[in-house]
């Protein structure tokens, strides 16, 4: 994947001059991944990306893993005093408009600024790099890939392992095995399972509460694998049960669909959530459905674009996006089906077609 870090540099570069920067501090544990690869995570040290090359700093508990096996260009210094290397490799690399992460804790920008000479210039960045992990090479689409396998295989095999009489947390709890049994590194999140009445709290985290029979059971997981994460959500029913929730599942559940096959490049985020909005709307819920439509997924659980209806985001192909319209009924119980959706040139890929949406009834 060596190429793809020489790449994703490359095009940072060119953003950086087009912001009028020759480079940018990166402290960010997600940003320095995606740049080099380095999962030390945020704090264990940075990355300083000059106009022809880049410096990953850490420290010497990372000297054998990393040395070796960074991308050509990028060069490997390993120190405690984390800013103290980066204000001297800024000069070294011969930078005179230094950025920043718009993120940084002032006490980092602070000892930054202090460091730094004179005439180089320090100044905030909001989310560069973040917009460039948008857009997806084929790298991260095939860990996405993989992500949304293991999580599809895992919860088929929960959908034999679930009964009447187990605590939600029993279920997520399996899950989570069988997760880790398919591959996954992590969760990317606390597992939801939330039953009965609690499936009306969009992030009702597994309890104790016991599962009964007529009860809808909401659940909503991601876990990553080679770095990159799934989210997906499906409704099942414990037992028959009543009109209303069975109708509000159907609404749900074609809101999900409708949204889906509008995806392409070019169509706005709110264009996208519109769709899933006005289905729910139409058939008297709109109300009940009080979050977004959706949102990237990647390194993070959560990255743009944005799927809402104050979205100008614009669709573009190598976005990983969920889909996740809901329904919700206080002291009632929920719905919530989400997909995590590749728009390519042409459309979609549908990551997670493979797992059912009609509604799944375990035995009571």
């Amino acid at each position: 994947m060596t190429n793809y870090f020489e790449s994703r540099i490359a095009k940072l570069q060119k953003l950086l001059k087009k912001l009028d920067l020759d480079g940018l501090v990166v402290y960010q544990g997600a940003n320095t991944k995606y740049l080099t690869g380095f999962d030390g995570g945020t704090g264990d040290g940075v990355v300083v990306v000059g106009p022809d090359r880049a410096r990953l700093i850490t420290d010497a508990r990372y000297e054998e893993d990393y040395k070796d096996r960074l991308a050509e260009g990028v060069d490997f210094m390993v120190t405690r005093a984390y800013y103290e290397a980066a204000a001297q490799t800024a000069v070294e690399f011969g930078v005179k408009r230094l950025g920043f992460e718009a993120s940084m804790p002032y006490a980092v920008y602070d000892v930054m600024d202090e460091l730094l000479p004179a005439d180089i210039s320090f100044d905030a960045v909001p989310e560069a790099i973040e917009a460039l992990r948008e857009v997806k090479d084929e790298a991260e689409l095939a860990a996405l890939r993989r992500a949304a396998d293991a999580s599809i295989k895992a919860f088929n095999d929960l959908m034999a392992f679930i009964k009447p009489g187990m605590t939600e947390r029993q279920v997520a709890n399996e899950l989570d095995r069988l997760q880790k049994f398919y591959g996954a590194e992590k969760a990317s999140f606390d597992t939801i399972v939330a039953s009965g009445y609690r499936a009306a709290l969009p992030h009702g985290e597994a309890t104790d509460k016991v599962i009964a029979p007529g009860e809808l059971v909401t659940i909503d997981f991601g876990y990553y694998v080679d770095d990159y994460t799934s989210d997906i959500t499906r409704t099942i029913a414990i037992g028959e049960v009543d009109e209303e929730l069975q109708k509000i599942y159907h609404i749900v559940k074609q809101a999900n669909e409708n949204a889906i096959d509008v995806i392409k490049p070019g169509i706005s985020g709110s264009e996208v959530d519109r769709v899933a909005r006005e289905y729910i709307t139409e058939h008297g819920y709109g109300e009940a459905y009080n979050h977004s439509t959706g949102h990237g997924v990647g390194l993070d659980i959560h990255e743009g674009p944005a799927l809402s209806a104050r979205s100008s985001d614009e669709m573009q192909a190598g976005h990983l996006l969920t889909i996740e319209p809901g329904i919700y009924l206080a002291g009632k119980g929920g719905v919530r089906i989400e997909d995590d959706v590749i728009v390519t040139p042409t459309g979609y890929e549908n990551l997670t077609a493979s797992l059912p949406k009609d509604l799944l009834v375990i035995e009571a």
